[in-house]
């Protein structure tokens, strides 16, 4: 009932849940599964635990569209602040949706491999396992190149977050170095791979701004202010 009392608890709530989704997909199972520069190990684990495999491919697309919703709550929330901005903060996560729906045929492509369907079987095991990784990475690159939008969505939040006078300004400041984390992290992963993993680690405590803005509302709420009540009264005569 206090969620729906308190938009933003309700807001920090979706986006708890949706973000544990996200933590199992691009987290959990491919810390689980992927032995990195090993095809033979890791087409093994997906054949050995397949069921974990698909419960990662699912839970990444509830996750992205789940996000809509994330999008929806947070524009009920911040429109008042600045309507312009508001929408284009659910734009940036709207136009990501799709690259990350294309980007999950990588993975479905690597289990068909790893399954090793009757119309494959002229590709010998070896081949096979070494094309599943492939798909592998490109489902890994596909996520570098959505991490764009990953950033560029933080910057009208964070400006919604830092006027909206029912919200502290600092979390505000934290999303937006957050936002320019994420660009920087895609550009390296695109122009200088080499050093994705190290930039990622610098990157942590800029990243932890949104973990922390999500439990604030998950936690303390937040309330716009009622248009009314920022107009002064007119005087009476």
């Amino acid at each position: 009932m206090s969620s729906i009392k308190n938009p933003g608890r309700f807001a920090g709530l979706l986006y708890v849940l949706i973000s544990i989704l996200g933590f199992f997909a691009m987290g959990y199972v491919p810390g689980k599964l992927i032995v990195h520069g090993n095809a033979v190990a890791t087409a093994h684990n997906i054949s050995a635990h397949e069921t974990l495999f698909r419960l990662g491919i699912a839970a990444e697309l509830v996750g992205y569209t789940g996000f809509i919703f994330v999008a929806m709550a947070l524009y009920d929330l911040l429109k008042g602040v600045n309507q312009r901005q508001a929408l284009m903060m659910v734009l940036l996560i709207v136009v990501s949706v799709p690259i990350a729906f294309v980007n999950e045929l990588n993975s479905v492509a690597a289990l068909v491999l790893v399954q090793g369907a009757d119309f494959l079987s002229m590709v010998e095991g070896p081949e096979r396992e070494a094309l599943a990784m492939l798909f592998l990475r490109l489902h890994f690159h596909g996520f570098v190149v959505a991490e764009i939008f990953s950033g560029l969505w933080l910057f009208p939040l964070a400006m919604l977050v830092y006027r909206s006078r029912f919200l502290p300004r600092f979390l505000g400041v934290w999303l937006a170095l957050a936002g320019v984390a994420w660009v920087i992290l895609c550009l390296t992963g695109i122009l200088l791979p080499q050093y994705y993993d190290k930039v990622y680690s610098y990157s942590q405590p800029a990243m932890i701004g949104e973990i922390v803005f999500m439990f604030w509302l998950l936690i303390r709420g937040a309330k716009p202010k009622p248009v009314a009540d920022s107009v002064p009264a007119a005087s009476v005569g």
